[in-house]
């Protein structure tokens, strides 16, 4: 695969001084889709609205298809769908008229079939002819969803898609995203439903306070990173870990009825079989035993929180 999407020491400075991204670089392959996740302010719809055309970069460049956006707007424009956080729509025009018209400004030729189908896919085709301002507020969102595929782009944007809106349309959406990653559009994708992103994605990045604190393939993340938790329910609850057990890592949970024990899942031992055998010998009586995975969620809040913690 080549590069679709090539990111080269982009950084924005607003008037005042603030930062909101200090570098980054990233190449986003054709075909592939990668989740950007960070908190509120971490730079991620910036980044996207510079990619788009939206906002110009102080400094560094970025090519979509080969188009630098900045000196080859028209030409890297075309080729990006942009489905925004924000609902903004003409309230009086009738929703296959604003399909249609989006498909028309990137200088797409009408194709009525192509419309309906879209339409279709997204559940509004018994809308086409509503006033936008008839439609509930998930109807619009996924207005939005058929605008930024009017005109057929190879590169989809979509910031914070399903915020807010029913599970009905969260599933619609992710099987328009399947449908479009096998026909080759690149999708780039961020969201505070880091279970999406763990479901889809192929590869997984991760900004904060303008700074890409990595990009990795979402499987290789979790196997590098992920540990598991082992939780040892007690017949009896207990208010210290005995002496014998200090040199395992463990924690009392629940007022002392359960353990806890994180361990490496890459490692040759785990050392289960040892603990279990010492707890006996400690007149510790288990109950239960569950395991639990880490999360991309407990693995991106881990790496926020190391950054913080060096600044």
């Amino acid at each position: 695969m080549s590069a679709m999407v090539e990111i080269d020491d982009i950084r924005k400075i607003y008037d005042g001084g603030f930062e909101a991204l200090g570098g980054v670089t990233l190449d986003i392959e054709e075909g592939e889709i990668l989740a950007l996740l960070g908190p509120n302010g971490a730079g991620k719809t910036t980044l996207i609205s510079i990619i788009c055309g939206i906002t110009l970069p102080t400094g560094g460049h970025i090519r979509v298809g080969g188009h630098d956006v900045v000196s080859d707007y028209r030409a890297a424009r075309t080729l990006i769908g942009l489905v925004p956080q924000e609902v903004n729509l003409e309230p009086f025009e009738k929703v296959i008229n604003t399909v249609k018209f989006s498909r028309g400004l990137f200088g797409k030729g009408a194709d009525d079939s192509y419309i309906e189908e879209l339409l279709r896919r997204l559940s509004l085709w018994d809308k086409r002819n509503a006033a936008i301002r008839e439609l509930s507020g998930g109807m619009k969102r996924r207005v939005l969803i058929a605008k930024a595929l009017s005109h057929q782009p190879r590169v989809l944007f979509l910031d914070e898609p399903t915020a807010g809106v029913d599970v009905e349309l969260r599933r619609d959406m992710w099987e328009i995203v399947a449908g479009l990653k096998a026909d080759g559009v690149t999708i780039i994708l961020t969201t505070h439903y880091i279970e999406e992103a763990e479901a889809i994605a192929d590869r997984v990045g991760v900004i904060n306070k303008g700074q890409l604190l990595l990009v990795e393939p979402k499987d290789e993340l979790m196997e590098r990173m992920g540990q598991k938790r082992l939780r040892i329910d007690l017949q009896e609850p207990v208010s210290e870990i005995p002496a014998s057990l200090k040199g395992y890592d463990l924690a009392l949970a629940d007022e002392g009825r359960a353990l806890m024990y994180v361990y490496d899942t890459r490692a040759d031992r785990t050392g289960i079989a040892t603990l279990i055998k010492e707890m006996s010998a400690a007149g510790l009586v288990l109950r239960d035993i569950q395991t639990s995975q880490n999360s991309l969620e407990d693995i991106f809040v881990g790496l926020v929180h190391e950054q913080e913690g060096a600044a």
